[in-house]
């Protein structure tokens, strides 16, 4: 495959220039206490030193995804300690916690940070949580900026599709929505010819990896369908950022080591001007934190500072992935150039 060009002299000024993606967490995200479960305030241990940021309340914004009666019912659920499905749990502390977590991706989204949050959103449907997620944190912000005029396009490289997401936005040409994922897998979905309807037919691509899939295969799929995000022109980019296709996460089977995600973040902003990302998945406590820092590296331009040995996938896994590729591009040709 042929490298990109590199970028114009004025390009990789603005870049130079670009503010330097931070993290903005705040512990109100402790509150969200799930107890013995994958999605645990554990994730978050290994922050104790990040110093908290002031958020703003996200409670304004919910109703731009969420019905109100939805809302109510998450409240009320929060308020007793109950689930709202068999794998979304809450406490007495989660609908403060998932208020203030839509708040601070709010806040990256205008300042271009990470939000250090939970609960994660990218599972959530206007009416109905799912897979731990209770608000949609990035669809919540991305609506907030389409109703400013902007074209977004969300680029979610968590290891699980973001069902909810990509349902929010199937049907617009404002939002493109890009995923890379586990397929087979949670959620059941996202294969090659889920491509979009209406007037959104053809802004959603879904990259579907083999179980087993390795560096090569996610940095295969960065090269051949960030172009086709490139082309749809959008003014802001918002990062999906899961960490749970990582070699060693809890929850799937793929091999990505820490090195990629310090490749995507690099790539994300060789390309785009305007990215901000909110933490999604990533189960392992050990090597969430490491693969989160080795993505806003890349994002700023600093070295990796977690590097891992590089790893590669077999030959099944390779063939299949072939497949996958040679069917998305034929489903999404009529709209793009490849």
């Amino acid at each position: 495959m042929e490298n990109k060009p590199s970028l114009p002299n004025n390009q990789k000024q603005e870049a130079a220039a670009r503010k330097k993606m931070g993290l903005i967490y705040n512990r109100v995200s402790l509150e969200h206490d799930t107890g013995m479960h994958p999605e645990s305030k554990k994730r978050l241990f290994p922050f104790d030193d990040v110093p908290d940021t002031e958020v703003i309340d996200g409670l304004p914004y919910l109703d731009l995804i969420h019905p109100q009666p939805y809302i109510e019912k998450v409240k009320r659920v929060c308020r007793l300690g109950g689930h709202m499905d068999g794998d979304t749990a809450t406490s007495p502390g989660s609908f403060d916690a998932a208020r203030y977590a839509v708040g601070a991706t709010i806040m990256a989204a205008d300042s271009g940070g990470f939000a250090l949050v939970r609960p994660p959103g990218h599972h959530a449907y206007p009416g109905r949580a799912s897979g731990f997620c209770l608000f949609n944190n990035v669809a919540i912000a991305t609506q907030k900026l389409v109703q400013e005029g902007k074209r977004v396009a969300i680029v979610d490289i968590d290891g699980h599709l973001g069902d909810g997401t990509s349902a929010i936005f199937y049907e617009t040409d404002q939002v493109m929505y890009w995923s890379m994922h586990q397929y087979p897998a949670f959620p059941g979905h996202g294969f090659v010819d889920e491509v979009g309807s209406g007037k959104g037919k053809g802004f959603t691509v879904n990259v579907p990896l083999p179980p087993g899939s390795a560096d090569d295969v996610h940095d295969s799929a960065l090269e051949y369908f960030l172009p086709v995000v490139e082309q749809f022109r959008p003014d802001v980019v918002a990062v999906s950022a899961g960490f749970d296709s990582h070699q060693y996460d809890l929850l799937l089977d793929l091999k990505a080591s820490a090195n990629f995600f310090y490749k995507a973040g690099k790539e994300l902003s060789a390309r785009f001007d305007n990215i901000f990302a909110t933490l999604e998945g990533g189960y392992n406590v050990d090597e969430m934190p490491k693969c989160l820092y080795n993505f806003m590296a890349g994002v700023n331009g600093e070295p990796i500072p977690y590097p891992e040995e590089t790893t590669s996938s077999g030959m099944r896994v390779l063939e299949t992935y072939e497949i996958y590729v040679h069917s998305i591009i034929a489903n999404l040709k009529p709209y793009w150039k490849f």
